[in-house]
């Protein structure tokens, strides 16, 4: 079957080749040493310390709005949220140093309903060793790093939602 002469089946082909390729970038077992403390405000101001989120699987997300693979990747980390509603899980979006005007101005176009943490200085991007963006953490709940990945991925993928569920207790 020439794949050329059916557009819309080739523009699906090419969307389910592109979901697979970003959902089988695999998060990579950390051993980077210890959880370096982040305590953060967020942009309406409350105060946000990771030491407060233990008990939780705890996704922290470094990332700008001036970033496209950071952009493109915020929906599936809602989506992500969205599908673990009500477990003991939490997103930390860590903005490397840009003007709240900028953030929510993005906001309004890409509504998010976790923290925004704003990273004036980055002063938290130092101590987490961040030098590429998108750059996230998955954080256990015991408070230790369990799972790096630098680059996008497709968070609401099946296999990154078990992932995470395996670090939750079952009930």
């Amino acid at each position: 079957m020439n794949l050329l002469r059916y557009p819309l089946l080739l523009a699906l082909v090419c969307c389910s080749l592109i979901s697979v390729v970003a959902a089988a970038k695999e998060l990579k077992p950390w051993s980077g040493g210890r959880t370096p403390p982040l305590l953060l405000r967020d942009i309406d101001g409350k105060s946000h310390n990771l030491a407060d989120y233990r008990g939780q699987v705890v996704l922290v997300n470094f990332w700008a709005t001036w970033c496209e693979p950071c952009r493109d990747e915020m929906p599936a980390i809602q989506r992500l949220s969205n599908k673990l509603a009500g477990k003991p899980f939490a997103v930390l979006a860590v903005n490397l140093d840009e003007p709240e005007s900028r953030i929510r101005n993005f906001l309004s176009r890409t509504p998010l309903d976790f923290p925004i943490l704003l990273d004036a200085g980055k002063a938290a991007t130092k101590a987490w060793q961040v030098r590429v963006l998108p750059m996230s953490f998955i954080i256990g709940r015991d408070g230790r790093i369990r799972y790096s990945l630098t680059g996008e991925l497709a968070w609401d993928h099946d296999s990154v939602v078990s992932l995470l569920g395996e670090l939750m207790p079952s009930r």
